[in-house]
């Protein structure tokens, strides 16, 4: 924690960094609390670059497959996040074979072999605090990688992004446009051509642009305009803008924002159907998983002004057209002028049309509108400097175009993006997505319906495919999600005395004639053995503040592989680096803090309950457990571990603190759980840091329910 109200000076921590096994699956932690950082994530020389929401967080996991391989779903979780996105650093799928992510709580999407081969990237997010991985491979060759996730902290609908857009800029007035950007605080400022006057020399960006625009240049994607060619080879807007404007003598490219994906084009050189640069551009706009598509180059298909509509960027327009992109963004023409959705021929079509911005507007001279136009103008102004601000969601764009001081004309529209839910749709999801079950005992499973696009229909709820001697009931067999929301359901897994084997059972959610499926792996463990076990390797359904009580700002509960810390005040390792067996067990904040007193447990209790189990005749609870803490704790804080029973809880065992060090070391401990046998209950393990702010660590690993 890190307050001003502790007790404690600020000291140094001797860290050691964990390493992910090879192939190991992680739950990706929650994200911490209070401003902190990340945990980092390795770069990738060649990815399409993915610029984040404000507040946005994430870090490492790691799921792979590969060959013909069948695997169970796996999972990639940040308990408590809103949505996540992951990021693939191999994607290499043959002939028909397929990867298919769906969101807990809602969406899903399909790669196949045409998504970024031979490029990392970031997919779309997805709603939840998981993200399903389902494979359907059957080529020896196909084989993928996810090595990190993004996660937010708020509602899909309200992680938006700021773009800041303008063409034809410095002019002598580029000094008034240059503020605006300022006071926006975008993600990105895109650039449309004609940016330093009048032939784009490595000069004139140096003495005309810089002073004003230079402050962006780490958040500035540009494209050349004409003018930039009154320069052989556009020489001094690449030198300017290095690698960021793309590949010297092309200068196309792509990148990522948000659920956004930006193509900057050149409509400077050959631009044709079926030249290089129009080839690139379908195949960029093919590969991409976003559900929102912008372009932005110099030249408009579409303008009322001086330079008219321009033909030579049809195959631009095209592609856009067929792809469903959204937006896009131009200049040339010294003014601003907004066109309704058209096709490329200038019909309006507000189904599949794109809609074009002109922004010539950021500090060169003023051009009147005397052409005419194929599209349909909605609005436009021909004395207003300013600038384009787009605020972006997952589904939809705000455009408005923000005027210089002293200026008077705004506009704004607004538009849903073509490829994101606009139907209404549902998904299908299971928490776990394996559990085991005993013969003759019972298992539980939470059956998530998700509703995107407004869905709010009743949806049936039915179990197959599993193993012998299991019957599966779920309650309730119907369930109506509220509109974009979710609606769960309860699978109770009940085993003859004869029960045995292992399968894939399928649950399908029946809407009319629409289904969608959710895979759960069901094993029937040896009779007389456990009821419950869990060594934290993988994801057995445990839950995050499942009551909703918890009030712990920072190191919460989390699977996953725990970063040793070590304080140099008292030289005691207060979260260990290890397990007792394996890579991960359940830990509060599983990061190494930075200084003492970071990535702590802090603001008060945390909790995680397990999936619920039939304890047995008899029934004994082992586990290993370490806590630490340092010479400010209390007696207010405490591990503890308590026992659901339908809304009763019971503590089995507890430690609390003290006004003395105690070093981090693994233990074992065991509760007397006979007077539970035959119900049906969860284990909830708390940790909190009460009272006064104080440094605890917590961990549990190897819990085992037996008879």
């Amino acid at each position: 924690m890190r307050s001003t109200t502790k007790r404690w000076r600020r000291r140094t921590l001797a860290v050691a960094t964990s390493t992910l096994a090879a192939g190991a699956f992680l739950v990706a932690a929650h994200p911490q609390a209070g401003g902190a950082a990340p945990p980092a994530v390795p770069e990738v020389a060649d990815q399409v670059p993915q610029l984040a929401e404000a507040g946005v967080t994430g870090g490492p996991a790691s799921v792979s497959g590969g060959g013909t391989s069948t695997s169970a779903d796996r999972s990639v979780c940040a308990p408590g996040a809103h949505w996540l996105r992951v990021r693939f650093t191999e994607l290499s799928l043959r002939g028909n074979d397929s990867v298919t992510l769906t969101g807990s709580t809602a969406g899903s999407y399909t790669l196949t072999s045409r998504h970024w081969p031979g490029k990392a990237f970031h997919t779309r997010a997805f709603e939840g605090d998981c993200v399903r991985v389902s494979t359907a491979l059957s080529d020896p060759a196909s084989h993928f990688t996810i090595d990190a996730y993004q996660a937010g902290d708020r509602p899909l609908a309200a992680a938006t992004t700021t773009v800041a857009a303008v063409g034809d800029v410095c002019g002598s007035s580029c000094n008034q446009t240059a503020p605006l950007i300022k006071n926006m605080n975008p993600q990105a400022l895109i650039l449309a051509g004609d940016n330093a006057y009048s032939s784009g020399t490595l000069s004139e960006y140096k003495n005309n642009y810089d002073p004003y625009y230079g402050q962006f240049k780490a958040i500035t994607y540009p494209t050349p305009g004409n003018h930039e060619y009154n320069t052989s080879g556009a020489s001094g807007y690449f030198d300017y803008f290095g690698a960021r404007a793309g590949e010297r003598g092309k200068g196309y490219y792509s990148f990522d924002v948000g659920d956004w994906h930006f193509v900057a084009l050149n409509s400077n050189i050959t631009r044709s159907t079926g030249s290089a640069q129009e080839t690139w551009l379908k195949n960029d706009l093919a590969a991409s998983t976003k559900p929102c598509t912008a372009a932005f180059f110099h030249h408009p298909r579409f303008s009322r002004g001086t330079h008219g509509d321009d033909s030579s960027v049809t195959p631009f327009f095209q592609a856009l057209y067929n792809a469903k992109a959204d937006l896009i963004v131009v200049g040339h023409d010294h003014n601003y002028q907004r066109y309704a959705p058209s096709r490329p021929d200038g019909t309006r079509d507000d189904a599949n049309g794109v809609r074009e911005l002109l922004i010539g507007t950021g500090g060169r001279g003023y051009y009147n509108f005397d052409q005419s136009s194929a599209a349909v103008q909605e609005a436009g102004n021909t004395n207003t400097f300013g600038v384009g601000k787009l605020t972006l969601s997952a589904t939809d764009y705000r455009s408005d175009f923000v005027p210089v001081s002293g200026r008077t004309f705004t506009d704004t529209a607004t538009g849903k993006c073509k490829k994101a839910v606009s139907s209404p749709a549902f998904s299908v999801g299971t928490t776990p997505s394996s559990v085991s079950v005993k013969p003759g005992g019972t298992a539980s499973v939470t059956v998530n319906v998700g509703s995107t696009g407004g869905f709010t229909a009743a949806t049936a709820l039915s179990v197959s495919g599993l193993p012998s001697g299991v019957t599966g009931t779920i309650s309730p067999s119907s369930v109506t999600p509220p509109a974009n929301g979710t609606a769960t359901a309860t699978l109770t897994l009940t085993a003859s005395d004869t029960a045995s084997g292992s399968a894939a059972a399928t649950v399908t959610g029946t809407s009319g004639s629409t289904t969608q499926t959710a895979k759960v792996t069901v094993s029937v463990s040896a009779a007389g053995g456990e009821a419950f076990a869990d060594d934290f390797e993988t994801d057995k359904g445990w839950r995050l503040n499942a009551a909703g009580s918890d009030t712990a700002t920072a190191g919460k509960w989390e699977r996953g592989d725990p970063e040793q810390t070590t304080s140099t005040y008292s030289n005691q390792i207060k979260q260990r680096g290890d397990t007792t067996s394996g890579v991960n067990c359940l830990v509060t904040g599983r990061l190494a803090g930075s200084e003492y007193g970071v990535n702590d447990l802090d603001g008060g209790a945390s909790s995680m309950a397990s999936p619920a189990f039939t304890v047995p005749a008899g029934g004994k609870l082992t586990f290993s457990y370490t806590f630490a803490h340092g010479d400010n704790a209390t007696s207010a804080d405490y591990l503890r571990i308590r026992v659901l029973d339908g809304t009763t809880q019971t503590t089995v065992f507890e430690k609390t603190g003290s006004a003395t060090e105690v070093a981090g070391v693994w233990q074992n401990a065991t509760a007397d759980l006979s007077s539970f046998a035959g119900r049906s209950v969860r284990l909830l393990v708390e940790a909190a840091d009460a009272s006064t702010a104080s440094l605890w660590e917590s961990a549990i690993d190897d819990v085992r329910v037996t008879a």
